[in-house]
């Protein structure tokens, strides 16, 4: 229920900075990432008085600022150079003149889409009456949460009677390799570089590793991706990622597989790193002008004062929750990256509205057995639901059906043929347990995926729904149909 207490705020000319007349809200949010934003903006139509506090000055968390939005705007410009540059004879378009990268326009390109969705959602939170409060929060107990203005401004504390948590991650450290974010960087570093380096390395073979590593072997740098496992990807189907590995390849990027990094030292304007094969124990050095560090991320909750409010974390930082994300007070919940499953932005964004609707209804909805996963490189990489290897592993007897992009008629107008789609169905329903897809338009195909997985639809149901001519899409028509019959295109 919406409150009567008086919560006007009052702005200056002189300050971008809110001070406000109350301190007691129904709802408090503490983290403007994509779970916390979203969950503030569902309370608040949901009618509760809601605020969201957020440290870093800017709406969106990592997602928005040095994750997601950044890397996109870096992934697609520097893809369009790669193709004017590379592909512009074969699809019948002369360049006069030589093709160079603006790398300063390019990174500046970058910080104007980030500025425009930031500031989107700061007219969601002025729209929807979500109260902005701008500043660093932490438990003074269980009901109270202390504000530390970013502006320098008298530390406050507001009282809620609910809190949702969505601090977010951080990038997992490497021990032993100290970071400063000029020549050993983590994602926000790498987003922020002056100059193209000529030699970059990569530790991680996963999604932001990989991103990263095509943005600039793209545009002109070296690439080595160390990587500890034996396969790229985590997470990924294994056909999938041998593919992923083969197609990067040739594009140029370096991989060094079953690679265990052993010290990583910034010398003056280079950085010296030892590496060592898990298998042998050969040891190899290598010299780079920028490390990058992708190893993953961890959950993030320096400040929050956790303990003040009796929260409890797992082995890995994680705070625990039940079923509905509540704490061991039922009226503090937990979302997103700082408690468990992937730590992707749209899984926050699923449960930033399921806790709301859980406040106001007792009731909500994530089905984490359908959360996609997408790696924007060229080819782009999406997949939702159980791969080949876990579909073993838990014993289920399923068909594959796949049907490649080179035998698609709009793939192969667009010139752009590498991959495929795969389908993995129950053996005896045909029901979709799994869409893998290799290829251009990944990311976007990958929601018929997700839908036909939530509404429990067989591939024969896919097969028989009219896909339009020519699209990509129809591939993934003629990968379900695969499933149980003869493709009709290939």
């Amino acid at each position: 229920m919406l409150r009567t207490t008086n919560f006007k705020p009052v702005t200056s000319k002189f300050s971008q900075f809110v001070r406000y007349a109350s301190t007691k809200y129904d709802v408090v949010v503490v983290g403007g990432g994509p779970g916390g934003y979203i969950a503030a903006i569902k309370a608040a139509q949901l009618g509760y008085n809601t605020a969201c506090i957020e440290k870093r000055g800017a709406l969106g968390g990592t997602c928005l600022n040095v994750g997601c939005i950044p890397s996109k705007s870096l992934l697609n410009n520097s893809h369009l150079y790669h193709q004017v540059k590379h592909e512009a004879g074969i699809r019948g378009i002369s360049i006069n003149g030589d093709i160079s990268v603006d790398f300063p326009g390019l990174m500046s390109a970058k910080e104007k889409a980030v500025k425009q969705l930031t500031g989107g959602i700061e007219m969601l939170f002025k729209k929807n009456k979500v109260t902005y409060l701008k500043g660093e929060g932490s438990f003074v107990n269980e009901k109270t949460l202390a504000v530390k203005p970013i502006d320098g401004s008298e530390t406050h504390e507001v009282e809620a009677d609910h809190i949702i948590v969505a601090t977010g991650s951080e990038p997992t450290p490497f021990p032993g390799i100290e970071i400063d974010e000029e020549r050993i960087v983590t994602n926000t570093g790498i987003l922020a570089l002056k100059e193209i380096p000529k030699r970059l390395t990569i530790i991680g073979g996963g999604i932001i590793g990989l991103e990263m590593a095509s943005v600039y072997s793209r545009i002109g740098s070296e690439v080595t991706v160390i990587e500890f496992q034996s396969a790229l990807g985590s997470g990924m189907d294994g056909e999938v990622a041998k593919n992923v590995q083969k197609f990067l390849g040739k594009q140029g990027l370096n991989f060094k597989l079953g690679t265990k990094v052993t010290k990583g030292v910034r010398n003056g304007e280079v950085v010296n790193i030892e590496v060592e094969d898990v298998k042998s124990g050969k040891k190899e050095e290598i010299e780079s002008d920028v490390l990058l560090v992708a190893i993953g991320r961890r959950p993030y909750t320096e400040g929050l004062n956790i303990e003040a409010a009796g929260l409890e974390a797992d082995n890995k930082g994680r705070l625990i929750i039940d079923e509905q994300f509540r704490t061991k007070h039922p009226h503090i919940r937990v979302i997103g990256d700082v408690t468990f499953g992937p730590m992707l932005a749209h899984k926050a964004e699923e449960e930033g509205v399921a806790a709301a609707e859980y406040i106001k209804h007792g009731h909500g909805h994530v089905n984490y057995g359908n959360i996609p996963s997408v790696m924007y490189t060229h080819p782009e990489v999406a997949w939702v639901g159980l791969n080949e290897e876990q579909l073993k592993e838990q014993g289920i007897k399923y068909k594959v059906g796949k049907f490649p992009f080179i035998a698609n008629s709009r793939a192969k107008t667009n010139v752009d043929t590498e991959g495929f789609v795969k389908f993995l169905a129950d053996a005896e329903t045909q029901r979709v347990l799994g869409v893998h897809i290799i290829g251009p338009n990944a990311g976007e195909m990958i929601a018929e995926a997700g839908l036909a997985l939530e509404y429990g639809a067989s591939t024969e149901d896919i097969a028989r729904t009219c896909h339009a001519h020519p699209t990509l899409s129809e591939a993934f028509k003629e990968a379900a149909l695969a499933t149980f019959d003869k493709p009709l295109n290939f």
